[in-house]
């Protein structure tokens, strides 16, 4: 069988899976949901029901491994509580300390900038909360690796929260789908070796 692949953009609220097989999330949004896709689709990595953006879906596994490798960068939108300072940009760039599965990890240095526009993405225009609880900024973030919930308990060590979190870009390739969507992708549009 041919292998296939596609681009979806992951609304807010969905699971990054095909099947649900938990009790306690038994009304939860599958990704089956956005449209029909071969038997055998798999999410390539996976983003949590509050996140949102760029997901691939694949029907191989090789591909699968390969684009989770630390050798295809992930890059973020990260709205954060408060206007992020040097400090803490300079924290999150060099890596910092969070816990993974209840023990100490440092996060591998990762590119790091601010004034990032959300609007040049087409994601929902939805607010996280109301301006009288202060500020928020924007803040993108280039990883290698993918550890569970890694972008939001980094900005959470250096002081400010995740409120919103968006994945932009996997390897080349980049979010310009509107919630929802999805199109196939030719095998010559995957990030490779």
């Amino acid at each position: 069988m041919m292998e296939q692949h596609f681009k979806i953009h992951k609304p807010y609220g969905y699971l990054s899976q095909f099947v649900n097989n938990q009790n306690k999330r038994r009304n939860k949004k599958l990704l089956g949901e956005l449209g029909e896709f071969p038997e055998n689709t798999m999410a390539i990595g996976r983003l949590d029901e509050t996140s949102e953006g760029l997901l691939l879906l694949t029907t191989c596994g090789k591909t699968s491994h390969y684009i989770n490798s630390s050798k295809v960068e992930k890059e973020y939108l990260s709205q954060v509580d408060g206007v992020i300072t040097e400090d803490a940009l300079n924290q999150l760039k060099t890596g910092v300390t969070i816990s993974i599965n209840g023990k100490p990890y440092h996060t591998k240095p990762c590119q790091v900038t601010t004034n990032i526009n959300p609007n040049h993405f087409p994601i929902e225009k939805r607010h996280v909360r109301d301006s009288r609880h202060g500020p928020t900024s924007w803040v993108s973030i280039t990883l290698t690796e993918g550890k569970f919930r890694q972008v939001r308990k980094m900005t959470a060590k250096v002081g400010f929260p995740t409120l919103r979190l968006v994945r932009v870009r996997i390897g080349t390739i980049h979010l310009d789908l509107n919630p929802g969507k999805h199109k196939p992708l030719q095998e010559n549009e995957l990030p490779n070796a």
